[in-house]
């Protein structure tokens, strides 16, 4: 079968085989078999299964970035709390939930990925709290975060507690009512409500 953009639905069928399957399904076989191709196609285009998957994670978190300007770019308008839980719903989606476990279960991907981005590579979790303290600095430069915040203690708790939120694949994701509660609850005492 040929494939329009091979790179694209490769990375669309392993997508798909993450969020079934978890980390220990992503294989050479069941990416091809899941995007209806030969085995032969991801190794015309990748050298290697974790340099198709370090493509593919540095794919995800290029649309993390996005995501993370669009929160920026929402300070100064609408509720911080709402905000941030729209933010933290598309951030902590499926996708970067089941990345991370793909990133600590593949030594070979995290080499890959210290290659392409030195200095750590891919930290998920890192990319999100800098997008989340970003976007909290510049709502304390506007005022409508009081001006002795401790930023890097909010977005921290912000991140770790939504990660948590997110975390259990079994549970589902959760409510946006719930993520509302919990960040309405870290960022009590740094909102002004006037």
């Amino acid at each position: 079968m040929h494939l329009r953009d091979a790179r694209q639905q490769l990375f669309d069928a392993a997508e798909r085989v993450l969020l079934r399957d978890g980390p220990s399904g992503l294989t050479t076989r069941a990416v091809t078999d899941e995007a209806g191709c030969a085995k032969g196609v991801l190794h015309r285009h990748f050298s290697d299964l974790d340099a198709f998957l370090a493509e593919l994670v540095l794919d995800r978190a290029a649309q993390l970035e996005r995501q993370a300007n669009a929160l920026l770019e929402s300070a100064g308008s609408g509720a911080v709390t709402d905000n941030l839980t729209g933010a933290l719903i598309g951030l902590f989606g499926p996708v970067p939930m089941a990345i991370i476990p793909l990133i600590t279960f593949r030594d070979g991907l995290r080499a890959r990925l210290r290659e392409a981005r030195p200095g750590g590579g891919v930290g998920i979790l890192a990319q999100v709290t800098n997008a989340v303290a970003a976007y909290l600095a510049e709502e304390r430069a506007r005022g409508r975060i009081v001006a002795d915040a401790d930023i890097d203690s909010l977005g921290l708790s912000v991140v770790g507690g939504g990660h948590l939120l997110f975390a259990d694949r079994e549970a589902g994701a959760p409510t946006t009512e719930a993520v509302r509660k919990f960040v309405a609850g870290v960022l009590a005492d740094a909102v002004r409500t006037s």
